[in-house]
């Protein structure tokens, strides 16, 4: 008795270039709350706007997860909707303003830190550092 061994995928007449790109296909993209670019639903940032929450909003005092139905933080009772300082109009604590678009992120002034942070952040959320205004 002879016993070969193949590919299960050989044993039924597949060929085994068609099973790999049935696996490759079957990955699902999602939207970046962001940029709404579709991104892997695995990624730790978007590519194509660089945010580090692609399918999240962060509180930007105490970085919990938090929606847009809220109207303050649970975990650090922080407001958040805001007025814009460029419009005034009110907008909800993210990276721009989602009325005239204007940019509400500031770049920490520590040298080794420089990670964006909200306008009205007192200390960076990465390093700690005081925000001068």
């Amino acid at each position: 008795m002879v016993i070969t061994t193949r590919p299960i995928c050989c044993a039924q007449n597949v060929p085994p270039a068609a099973t790999k790109k049935r696996f490759e296909m079957s990955s699902y993209k999602q939207p970046c709350l962001h940029c709404n670019s579709f991104i892997e639903r695995d990624s730790r940032f978007c590519p194509v706007c660089g945010n580090p929450n692609p399918f999240t909003f962060n509180c930007p005092a105490c970085l919990k997860e938090i929606h847009k139905k809220q109207l303050i933080c649970s975990g650090c009772g922080r407001h958040l909707y805001i007025a814009c300082p460029i419009c005034g109009k009110q907008t909800f604590v993210q990276e721009k303003c989602e009325q005239c678009g204007a940019g509400l992120m500031v770049k920490c002034q520590n040298r080794r830190c420089e990670v964006m942070q909200f306008f009205e952040n007192t200390k960076c959320t990465a390093c700690g550092k005081k925000i001068k205004k």
